[in-house]
């Protein structure tokens, strides 16, 4: 048996085409959704990921107001800039990429954008919506997941789902998600400290690894027929790429996708549905100034 390999970035594809259609919709309103994304130095894999942003901003058709800034910044001048877009009713999304360097305070910046253009669905008041089930801003990677699993039909209702990794980025927000009414599912959430992880991992149903460590999972971890999503992107020194390195994931693709029913490659599964979830996310907060 070898796994179906789930193709994010066709997935993505569609999911950026239904958007612009809206988008187009909007524009016949005198709305053009607007996306600023604000990059604190010149980290090359920040770089790369802003750059992917922006690429895709124009093929929805969506306006780009892309900010750059030198990473020796104070956090006072980059909170500025914040406040400048917040206050401007032509920006819809504000995002700044993470990580940021180590002199400025990461929560301070994040409660700084307005909820409403809080695209990335980092603010406490859109982590306490999430939390209570009410209706905003779903972080863009758990909502990713949850697509690619609705496209694929693959079940979630009454699911064993395990869930490797905590952050507050992907696995905390997925475990909430999950545990939904509409998805049914049952999450067990995993992490560093959890002991003997294989004895989870083998009863998945759905597995999904977002530890951040190269080829956690290994073919002895995952059960015969499960769906694996990989969420983990790390950059190996390799000698032989052009590069210098190649992108791993968390999950042992090669050998996982001989027990896996479903894997999702690294690059091409979860990445693309993070980035067309952001463009979702921005339709969303410009289509809620129709409602103010």
């Amino acid at each position: 048996m070898s796994a179906i390999i789930i193709d994010g970035k066709k997935i993505a594809g569609t999911v950026k085409s239904e958007i612009a259609e809206k988008v187009d919709v909007l524009k016949e309103k005198g709305i053009v959704p607007c996306l600023a994304v604000i990059l604190v130095g010149n980290d090359p894999a920040s770089v790369s990921y802003v750059t992917g942003k922006r690429k895709a901003l124009a093929e929805v058709g969506m306006s780009d107001k892309s900010i750059y800034l030198p990473e020796n910044i104070s956090e006072s001048e980059l909170l500025r800039q914040i406040q400048e877009l917040n206050d401007d009713s032509l920006v819809h999304g504000i995002l700044v990429q993470l990580p940021l360097p180590k002199h400025i305070n990461e929560e301070k910046v994040i409660q700084a954008i307005l909820p409403e253009k809080d695209v990335d669905g980092f603010h406490p008041q859109n982590t306490g919506k999430l939390f209570l089930g009410m209706n905003g801003f779903i972080p863009c990677t758990p909502h990713g997941i949850l697509v690619l699993l609705k496209k694929m039909n693959v079940k979630t209702e009454g699911a064993n789902v395990v869930i490797v990794g905590r952050s507050n980025i992907v696995g905390k927000p997925l475990s909430l998600l999950l545990s939904r009414k509409e998805y049914n599912a049952t999450v067990t959430l995993c992490h560093t400290g959890t002991k003997n992880l294989s004895d989870f991992t083998r009863k998945a149903d759905i597995l999904i690894a977002c530890a951040g460590r190269p080829e956690l999972i290994t073919k002895d971890m995952v059960k015969n027929g499960s769906c694996v999503i990989d969420v983990g992107v790390s950059r190996i020194p390799d000698s032989s790429k052009k590069s210098g390195f190649r992108l791993s994931g968390d999950v042992d693709f090669e050998n996982v996708k001989e027990v896996a029913s479903y894997v999702t490659p690294v690059p091409g599964g979860v990445g693309p549905m993070t980035i067309a979830m952001l463009m979702y996310n921005t339709l969303f907060a410009a289509e809620n100034t129709l409602k103010l």
